[in-house]
């Protein structure tokens, strides 16, 4: 499609492993911008990583990329009282809330038609959540939502392969210092076994 019809597009990019094979497939319809919003990504220096792999992506791929501040503290206000919660319950809905919500406003802000997530593509992270979440923040704000299962049609395996040919940071947690807990839980007691 020429460059001057192309609608604006925000994808929301949690990390490069899952964005990767989101933003090769809307790069070639879409005058796409990628926005780093993750307040959630604990420690500060992971949520450097996970930054630095979708800015080098972009710059590759000549991509506008808005990286937003990394607003920890508005995300631990945004959860207070669910700190409890298992990993994928009321928690996560509310972090999704957070980012979505804003990832709306700055589409909005930028004169974007359209925006999505890729928080879809993590394989642990359910559209049928996601989606609905994404569609509500886009009304408020008179936007239309690409409510997408990004891990479908073969892009799960496109991402891991490009992942891997391109040395990207793969992590081993979705992000929160929740998942970290987990996660390490889960580390130490393979090693028990």
């Amino acid at each position: 499609m020429p460059e001057q019809n192309r609608q604006k597009f925000l994808l929301h990019t949690c990390c490069a492993p899952c964005g990767i094979a989101v933003i090769d497939e809307l790069r070639q319809n879409y005058d796409l911008t990628v926005y780093f919003y993750n307040p959630n990504i604990y420690p500060l220096e992971e949520y450097k990583k996970r930054k630095a792999e979708v800015i080098k992506l972009c710059k590759e791929w000549k991509i506008n990329m808005v990286d937003d501040d990394y607003e920890n503290e508005k995300w631990f206000a945004a959860i207070k009282g669910l700190e409890q919660e298992p990993e994928g319950g009321a928690r996560c809905s509310q972090c999704f809330i957070l980012r979505l919500g804003e990832a709306a406003k700055k589409a909005k802000d930028l004169g974007c038609k359209y925006f999505s997530t890729t928080l879809t593509m993590g394989r642990f992270k359910k559209a049928e959540v996601i989606n609905p979440i994404g569609k509500i923040a886009a009304c408020e704000y008179g936007l239309e939502f690409f409510d997408e299962d990004w891990k479908k049609k073969g892009r799960q395996e496109k991402r891991d392969k490009m992942v891997k040919e391109r040395g990207i940071y793969l992590q081993k947690y979705c992000g929160c210092m929740f998942s970290l807990k987990n996660m390490e839980l889960r580390e130490k007691n393979k090693s028990i076994n």
